[in-house]
């Protein structure tokens, strides 16, 4: 049974798109999910720093130049995640065939439940290949008029490839008067908001670690959102832990949370 691809969008860059790709998948693989997660960004791959695997001998690039195989760029990641990493080498980039990707997503798809695709920023012709890949699409942006702007215009050219909509995923959001709220985002998109990250301090530390957020810290509030989006599109029921009371807190860190 070939699973879902799934292609992540932005209409511009920094909307943290990739961040949301990379713990989105790791939080389907810790709910029993077979995921793969494919770096699409051809000319600014950076899908595996997040993930900490950055040493990477065989890459997309390298698949998509003709000069490997794909089961040669395929790794296990953080939680059993799999993941088909782009490359960091400027030399790889001009090699790279884009087009490929449409042959390669037919094998890839075969391979697991979810294939989640970090497509480029934009409307650049790779970008434009990695909508046409993807069979349902997810908008992810900021709650800034500017960045819903650019994400229409990504939606609309998706729509005109055959690739279906599923809905927006609203990142960094701070609740200051300035932003659009999530009725006139659906309204001005006209897809539903699957879920709203919270600007979260802890999301630029577990970077900084290339470690995924939902391992990292699973109980601050962008890890929580994520776990969330990843429960709905698996289709199952998931309840965010209950916050720690100070006092057991303070118990666990000075008896390890042994019981006497």
């Amino acid at each position: 049974m070939e699973g879902r691809s799934i292609v992540f969008a932005s209409g511009k860059g920094g909307t943290g798109k990739t961040t949301t790709v990379a713990n989105i998948g790791v939080a389907l693989a810790q709910f029993g999910k077979e995921v793969i997660l494919i770096d699409a960004d051809i000319t600014m791959a950076n899908l595996s720093l997040i993930l900490g695997m950055e040493d990477i001998p065989v890459t997309l690039h390298d698949v998509l130049a003709g000069e490997a195989e794909l089961k040669d760029a395929i790794y296990e990641g953080p939680a059993g995640v799999k993941v088909i990493p782009g490359g960091l080498s400027l030399e790889k980039v001009k090699k790279a065939r884009p087009e490929r990707l449409r042959e390669l997503i037919r094998e890839i798809g075969q391979m697991g439940d979810f294939i989640l695709i970090d497509a480029p920023a934009g409307l650049e012709l790779t970008s434009v290949t990695a909508l046409l890949i993807g069979k349902e699409l997810i908008i992810v942006t900021n709650p800034e008029i500017a960045a819903i702007t650019d994400s229409l215009k990504t939606k609309l050219v998706a729509e005109k490839l055959g690739t279906l909509p599923l809905g927006a995923i609203l990142n960094r959001v701070t609740s200051e008067k300035t932003e659009l709220s999530k009725e006139e985002i659906e309204a001005l998109l006209e897809v539903p908001v699957m879920g709203i990250v919270p600007e979260d301090p802890e999301v630029k530390r577990a970077s900084a670690y290339g470690v995924p957020l939902v391992i990292k810290n699973p109980t601050s509030p962008a890890a929580i959102a994520y776990k969330q989006i990843a429960a709905k599109l698996a289709g199952i029921r998931w309840k965010p832990p209950e916050p720690e009371s100070p006092v057991k807190r303070i118990f666990k860190a000075l008896f390890g949370g042994r019981r006497r």
